[in-house]
């Protein structure tokens, strides 16, 4: 039964780095593309990173582009999200997604 669980998320400063992480088990991994998603409180889930099955491929919001990275470790079967330059409006639950399977989700907080 495929399995995924998001980590790394917290509360920190405007400015400052959070590292998600995405671990998964009960699929082949390797053969998928993953995404990250996030949710804040009254909108609706967007888009924020995608990386291909080999990680040669990654696409970005316009949103966090240049300050988010998204990354992947097919022999740990996890994929992660450096977080860094964080603002308020980066706020959300994140989720990552891989062949229809959703992870249950890690909640950032960025606040002064």
């Amino acid at each position: 039964q495929a399995h995924l669980e998001e980590s790394g998320g917290g509360l920190v400063q405007p400015g400052g780095s959070l590292r998600l992480s995405c671990v998964t088990s009960g699929f082949a991994f390797a053969k998928f593309g993953v995404k990250w998603y996030r949710q804040a409180p009254g909108k609706q889930r967007e888009l924020v990173a995608s990386i291909s099955w080999s990680g040669a491929s990654t696409t970005y919001a316009d949103s966090v582009k240049g300050r988010f990275t998204i990354s992947r470790d097919n022999a740990k079967n996890a994929v992660y999200l450096q977080m860094n330059s964080l603002k308020p409006d980066d706020t959300a639950v994140y989720y990552c997604m891989i062949n229809g399977y959703w992870g249950q989700g890690t909640q950032v907080t960025v606040s002064s």
